[in-house]
């Protein structure tokens, strides 16, 4: 693999070599490896075929729970969140006990693995919001609950610099891995001063479906902003906002 320099991008194929576009830029490769159809049909290739669906498999199940949590991921992401995330969910399927290689799943995996995975992978939740919380999910009555205690924002949230204010975000997902289908709710805190004045503690509900037989996910954000003139602006465009899986309930 070579990457492209020079003004003109190529992207297509001239002879034996592809040029593509990727995250990273532009790069250029030379075609070539096993024939499709004999990857296809020959049993030289069953393994390939099983870690290709398991692979698939995956990845359409991190689309899946990255359209869920879309409302919070637009502020709050890295340029290869999908490829971790496709990552992390394989690892998943790799605990599957119940089904046959090639036919493994997330939902029958350890989703608990799933906890502490960061779609911001320069911003961790926990290290920037240093306040005593709990979070819990009643699968039964369809409750996902963030409680949080008194603190003062100056001395337990490491804003980055520029912060004026900050806001909680909490986050509940229901996912149907088998039809591609979630339910999510959010509840947010009001926009704090980031200060030393002290702020209360509070609850924060989501509310999905009452036993619905989902797994169930919690995700907890964290929002920097800056105000000018009277008017809160997201901090940097948000590269600096924090958003982690806190909590899974599997079904």
């Amino acid at each position: 693999m070579a990457k492209q320099s020079g003004i003109i991008k190529l992207e297509g194929t001239i002879g034996d070599i592809s040029f593509y576009k990727s995250s990273e830029g532009y790069f250029a490769r030379e075609k070539g490896g096993v024939d499709a159809n004999r990857i296809a049909n020959d049993p030289a290739f069953q393994r390939t075929r099983e870690n290709g669906q398991e692979f698939g498999r995956a990845g359409k199940s991190g689309r899946l729970i990255r359209s869920c949590f879309r409302l919070l991921l637009q502020n709050t992401r890295d340029k290869r969140v999908a490829s971790r995330l496709t990552g992390r969910l394989l690892s998943i399927i790799k605990t599957d006990e119940v089904n046959m290689r090639g036919l493994r799943t997330v939902q029958d995996g350890q989703m608990q693995l799933l906890q502490d995975f960061e779609f911001n992978k320069n911003a961790r939740f926990n290290m920037l919001f240093n306040v005593n919380y709990q979070v819990n999910i009643d699968a039964a009555s369809g409750e996902v609950e963030m409680s949080y205690s008194d603190f003062k924002p100056i001395n337990l949230i490491d804003a980055p610099q520029g912060t004026t204010h900050f806001k909680i975000s909490l986050g509940a997902g229901a996912i149907d891995f088998d039809n591609e289908e979630s339910e999510f709710e959010m509840a947010e805190t009001s926009i704090i001063a980031y200060d030393n004045a002290e702020t209360v503690a509070d609850v924060l509900t989501s509310t999905l479906s009452a036993n619905t037989g989902l797994p169930i996910i919690a995700v907890l954000g964290i929002s920097f902003y800056q105000e000018v003139n009277g008017t809160t602006y997201p901090l940097k465009n948000g590269a600096y906002n924090a958003l982690s899986i806190v909590k899974v309930n599997q079904a």
